[in-house]
């Protein structure tokens, strides 16, 4: 490290909610935290090259996205017609510019169109056409089916007899919205969200993760990636709120998620939790559910994972 250079820092989250302590085997919760320390150490390989915050998002999330023990990419959530439509957005905090997608069907890791809408002349896209420009920027498309599950097909029909929109992470579901926000050698700050969204889920509903300031924000001060009840954070603009109470009200990162986490959504009658790193390399992890998946790791660091209230290097 240059003595122009910043420590960096990776933090990542697999969604929140999660079973009951009594509720996980160790064979579970071994599998989750190798599934965090992957995505954790492909991101960080890139930030320890000096490579940007922007790409180390991208790739932590991808990795998650590839796993079918997250809502996100492979192993996301059915829709009540019996399909896949997945959600993502990118931000990057040095320009402020944002990438961001909302459901589509057949692009195999929306994380990486987000990155490619970023360097368009827009930012968001939805649907086919948000496909057909996949296709031109040589995203990789693939079947519907691809992101199926057994685990997510009984869930759809347990949702279905029930008659019910089930929330990802309520109940006994563990599975979530993946989500990365990282500060590179340069200072710069970056994050990322991808979500399959609601299981049943009707009438093309699109939840929090996809829209800039509710799911994901990333400025010159701190970036954000949220998970939770999405129509209370898209109501609260959770991601921007936490940004914004770091630079209006002069806040620290950890008080300022906390305020909105603890006290704000849970007064509304929401529930979740966000990850968050600011321009220091302060890191906050605040959740209002029994647990979420998430992880870090800082320059000469040990990596830290944790899925309840306690963490494990």
């Amino acid at each position: 490290m240059t003595s122009n250079s910043k420590p960096y820092s990776l933090v990542i989250h697999g969604g929140a909610g999660t079973l009951l302590p009594s509720q996980f085997t160790p064979a579970l919760k071994e599998e989750y935290s190798q599934a965090l320390r992957d995505a954790l150490l492909a991101g960080e390989k890139i930030l320890k090259s000096g490579g940007t915050s922007l790409d180390a998002v991208c790739e932590a999330i991808r990795i998650m996205e590839e796993s079918p023990l997250f809502n996100a990419g492979k192993g996301a959530v059915f829709t009540h017609e019996g399909h896949h439509e997945l959600d993502a957005s990118l931000m990057n905090g040095s320009d402020q510019k944002a990438g961001a997608v909302c459901a589509v069907r057949k692009v195999r890791n929306p994380i990486l169109l987000c990155k490619e809408i970023m360097d368009s002349d827009f930012v968001m896209m939805s649907g086919a056409g948000a496909e057909e420009f996949a296709t031109e920027r040589h995203i990789e498309l693939v079947e519907n089916a691809f992101f199926s599950t057994p685990f997510r097909k009984e869930q759809l029909k347990e949702a279905r007899e029930a008659g019910r929109v089930q929330l990802d992470h309520t109940g006994e579901e563990k599975f979530g919205t993946v989500g990365a926000v990282a500060m590179d050698k340069m200072g710069n700050l970056a994050a990322g969200t991808s979500t399959g969204g609601m299981t049943n889920k009707r009438y093309g509903r699109v939840g929090d993760s996809p829209l800039i300031g509710c799911g994901t924000w990333a400025d010159k001060r701190c970036a954000v990636s949220a998970r939770g009840w999405g129509e209370f954070f898209i109501r609260n603009s959770v991601a921007y709120r936490v940004a914004a109470r770091v630079e209006f009200l002069n806040e620290s990162l950890v008080a300022a998620g906390d305020q909105v986490i603890m006290k704000e959504i849970p007064e509304m009658g929401g529930d979740g939790g966000l990850i968050a790193i600011d321009s220091d390399g302060n890191i906050a992890m605040p959740f209002n559910t029994p647990g979420m998946y998430r992880g870090y790791v800082k320059e000469n660091e040990k990596l830290v994972i944790g899925i309840f209230n306690e963490e494990e290097s």
